[in-house]
């Protein structure tokens, strides 16, 4: 019998392989097939090596040909002179605003120990969006987003540190550019009707193509390693026509993530979103049927300029019994994402709540 279950599957079925005591080597149980565990380290070691280096071939695929010479460009001495820059010890990041605005705490790990210094270094913003939901409407939707949580505990409203909310300033890169999709499905319609004493069900079936080109206009990559990517996501979208020349006149007050992903490394992700994008739209030109069952597509980017741009999130970084839990709120818009603890004594109260009613009735209708 199998002693240990592996991650590795079988190279003649792909079945799962099982490492078997009495023989000391890897068994599938699908098909009987047996392997020395150095021979299936070696395959899958020379899979994973093929993999990365796939990945690496797409990633720089990826990144040529998008235009970024017009990302960004250099800061004055006078507009350099005015900034400052703020570095925390404890994650790495570094933040930047106005030599009139104090960092007490990174936005990113709540650590009180960041260090002061001269801001130097990296481009200067093409643009900027203001803030439009100030300080205060940031608290209260925090405040709204805890309500109605059943599970949360009592005490994290009030044991963190709400009033901790502070305005950044997050780096993205914009991406311009023009796909040109196709794509073929089949599709059906069926129909159903008595005929006698028969209950009759006819299905058409149909081939349906579809092609075209779409414009894309600033589609946004983050730009901070250190603001997960789900969060930014989520907070989507800003309103672009709000977009602002920048100007170190936005920045008093709030602060600023410094940029440490290029315009380059974000280029396979902007790809997979784009692709992602136009084939849903054409998806939603297919319409009329009962459904659509897509058999291939193709997407071709036409890549285009790359900009640099300051959006507005008010930020929360909190800790509560040794854990961290970010919030994130679009600083234009007031869309908010955020983690929530769970207080584990009301969700299992909760449940035997439900439960014990059910085994009451259950044992009624038994007995």
């Amino acid at each position: 019998m199998a002693a240990q279950v592996t991650n590795y599957q079988c190279p003649a079925c792909t079945g799962p392989l099982h490492f078997a005591s009495e023989s000391g080597k890897l068994e599938c149980e699908y098909c009987g097939s047996i392997y020395e565990i150095a021979e299936i380290e070696a395959m899958f070691a020379q899979k994973e090596e093929k993999a990365e280096e796939a990945f690496a071939e797409d990633a720089a695929k990826a990144a040529e040909n998008w235009n970024a010479e017009g990302a960004g460009s250099d800061w004055s001495e006078e507009e350099a002179s005015g900034m400052r820059s703020y570095s925390c010890p404890s994650c790495g990041a570094e933040i930047v605003c106005d030599e009139t605005t104090a960092a007490t705490a990174c936005v990113y790990c709540g650590n009180p120990s960041i260090v002061p210094g001269q801001f130097s270094g990296g481009k200067k913003p093409d643009f900027v969006i203001p803030f439009k939901m100030n300080k205060e409407a940031a608290v209260q939707a925090l405040k709204n987003y805890y309500k109605g949580k059943v599970f949360l505990p009592k005490a994290f409203s009030s044991a963190n540190h709400i009033s901790e909310i502070k305005g950044v300033y997050v780096p993205f890169w914009l991406f311009d550019g023009e796909a040109d999709c196709s794509a073929s499905y089949t599709a059906t319609n069926s129909r159903t009707y008595n005929a006698g004493e028969y209950r009759v069900t006819e299905t058409d079936h149909y081939h349906v193509y579809r092609e075209g080109s779409f414009i894309f206009q600033r589609v946004p990559a983050d730009a901070s390693t250190k603001m997960p990517d789900n969060h930014m996501d989520a907070i989507e979208p800003f309103d672009y026509s709000e977009l602002k020349p920048f100007s170190t006149a936005y920045l008093p007050g709030f602060l600023a993530d410094k940029y440490d992903v290029t315009a380059e490394a974000s280029a396979q992700r902007v790809d997979r979103r784009i692709k992602g994008s136009a084939s849903q739209l054409l998806r939603s030109t297919v319409n009329r049927y009962q459904t659509v069952l897509e058999q291939n597509s193709g997407v071709n980017i036409k890549k285009g300029q790359i900009k640099y741009a300051l959006l507005p999130v008010w930020m929360l970084h909190t800790k509560w019994q040794d854990k961290d839990y970010l919030f994130a709120m679009n600083g234009q818009t007031g869309k908010l994402i955020g983690d929530l603890p769970v207080d584990k004594v009301k969700f299992f109260a909760w449940m035997a709540g439900i439960a014990l009613p059910l085994m009451a009735i259950l044992a009624l209708l038994l007995f």
